[in-house]
């Protein structure tokens, strides 16, 4: 998945992730999520996650509801464009594979 930091809020998103908050990184485990990475080259932010659940919607649902996880998505949401200019579209957009090796 990727997108876009706004510039001029680029130190703060920084920031915020040299600290992440433990209730949000406990909820991401708790969801199945691991060996989660951001990478970042100027202005573009590039995720990388495995998941190890049974149901990815269902968790992404609980993920969403969990009150830590809408407190800090209200700090980084807004240092975040989605990657194409599409006003409805998500900011953090998934990425179609096109190749893997394991």
């Amino acid at each position: 998945m990727m997108c876009r930091m706004i510039p001029q809020k680029r130190e703060e998103y920084l920031a915020l992730h040299r600290a992440v908050w433990p209730g949000v990184e406990a909820t991401i485990t708790a969801c199945g999520i691991r060996n989660f990475t951001i990478f970042v080259r100027g202005d573009v932010l590039v995720g990388y996650f495995e998941y190890i659940g049974e149901d990815y919607e269902a968790d992404q649902r609980v993920m969403a509801a969990d009150p830590v996880t809408q407190e800090w998505w209200a700090h980084t949401s807004p240092c975040q464009v989605p990657f194409d200019d599409l006003d409805d579209a998500p900011a953090w957009q998934e990425l179609e594979e096109a190749w893997h090796l394991d």
